[in-house]
């Protein structure tokens, strides 16, 4: 009894250290913003207004009907609950403390995935590194879609680690259920998910010797994740006319990332130029709905340029990966040397001994192997679109849980199953 109180007041400590830090990088960052200006940056300010505009109960679209499918409705929905509560005139700290304690969730949620893979001592290893970890306090820190994105993408993959090693079918499935529900959430809060289910459910059946039980724990979580998405799917379909999956904003994030002008960060000021062209078109006698003929138009512009410069796009990949890896900021404005020194002992660290984990732990089977996958899988996505330290730090936490891993055997033995309901490196009968 005794043990099991000081481990729930361990933890208390954990969680709470980590929405403080967090709360306060926010207060920091909001010091540093003009009072006209309080979003560094842009994404920012579409997630309030689109938050603002389901508070007020108005057609969900950003700014004009011609962008009414711009954002996936997931984080929108949470600072919407802000204006119901604190008005149209919500601080914009509110946001910030509500990504100081989504911040803390994906801690708890990094410790609990640990516990289950290895012991209740490495899951608190886990969550003092994902606490203090700097990329994830900025991350809690922002009005950014990486806040509510982390804990629900944790939370799939714990769910599918947990189904997978399930001592019976009706509870993998179970399981496998909640994780695609999960994993739904996570893509309308961060549509780059969107990829993440199916790709990984390939590489398991193509690698994994226990095809059977992957196969029936995919099934039930793509099935379920088809579900939480379909609502957006219907809404989608019934104002544009079109089956549009995530967003009409793909074809300018592709173009961004594929361009004569691409550097590996991103720059939307071609979208006017693009805009104007298609309104032209569109005066000519073109078929209507704009957003989803300008989105193919940008697609194509993308294409097309890609396939006429396969070597400037082979350069940009290298470029976007440096930009995604890098030991320090690449923003200009934040390379100051202990900004840089800051970013570089934390990081690069945690990524060496993440790796280490992995290559230890991998062995064991499909739940370990599912905490270096996002890495891969968002290295692969913004090697396409544009590289930058924010698409890294999902990545990161997961890793946590595989260096925690690795620092607690090197002072004791590994503990071959943890908490796990079956033994580590056997799979599931």
């Amino acid at each position: 009894m005794a043990s099991s109180t000081g481990h729930r007041a361990t933890w208390i400590l954990i969680i709470a250290v980590a929405v403080a830090l967090r709360l306060a990088a926010g207060v920091w960052w909001q010091s540093r913003l003009p009072a006209e200006q309080p979003f560094y940056f842009g994404d920012s300010a579409s997630y309030w207004t689109l938050g603002k505009t389901i508070a007020h109960g108005e057609p969900y679209q950003y700014e004009s009907p011609e962008a009414r499918v711009f954002r996936t409705p997931g984080y929108p929905l949470l600072l919407a609950g802000l204006f119901s509560i604190f008005g149209d005139d919500a601080p914009v700290m509110m946001a910030r403390a509500l990504s100081a304690v989504l911040g803390g969730l994906a801690v708890a949620v990094v410790g609990w995935w640990t516990t289950r893979l290895f012991d209740h001592r490495t899951g608190r290893c886990a969550g003092w590194i994902a606490a203090f970890y700097p990329g994830a306090i900025s991350m809690g820190a922002f009005v950014l879609s990486e806040a509510p994105f982390c804990p629900l993408m944790l939370l799939q993959l714990a769910l599918w680690g947990l189904a997978w090693r399930a001592p019976s079918n009706e509870r993998a499935i179970i399981l496998a259920l909640a994780g695609g529900v999960a994993g739904a959430f996570a893509t309308l809060v961060r549509p780059s998910w969107l990829l993440f289910t199916p790709c990984a459910l390939l590489v398991a059946l193509a690698f994994d010797k226990y095809r059977l039980r992957q196969g029936l724990v995919g099934i039930a979580m793509c099935a379920s994740f088809v579900l939480g998405m379909l609502p957006w799917w219907i809404r989608n379909l019934q104002v544009t006319g079109h089956f549009v999956v995530t967003t009409l904003q793909v074809g300018a994030s592709l173009y961004d990332g594929l361009n004569p002008t691409a550097d590996g960060g991103s720059n939307m000021n071609f979208v006017p130029r693009f805009a104007a062209q298609q309104h032209v078109f569109d005066a000519m006698g073109a078929e209507a709905d704009f957003e989803y003929r300008l989105n193919r138009r940008l697609q194509r512009a993308a294409v097309d340029w890609a396939v006429a410069n396969p070597a400037r796009v082979a350069e940009l990949a290298w470029i976007k990966f440096v930009r995604i890896w890098n030991v320090w900021p690449n923003e200009p404005s934040l390379r100051t040397w202990p900004m840089r020194l800051a970013v570089c002992a934390t990081y690069a660290p945690l990524l060496c001994v993440g790796i280490f984990g992995a290559w230890r732990f991998t062995r064991r089977g499909w739940p370990y192997l599912l905490a270096w996958l996002p890495a891969v899988y968002f290295t692969l996505v913004h090697l396409v679109f544009v590289g930058s330290l924010r698409y890294r730090e999902p990545a990161m936490l997961a890793l946590a849980v595989l260096a925690a891993g690795a620092l607690a055997s090197l002072t004791q033995p590994p503990p071959q199953t943890g908490a796990a309901i079956m033994p580590a490196g056997t799979g599931p009968s």
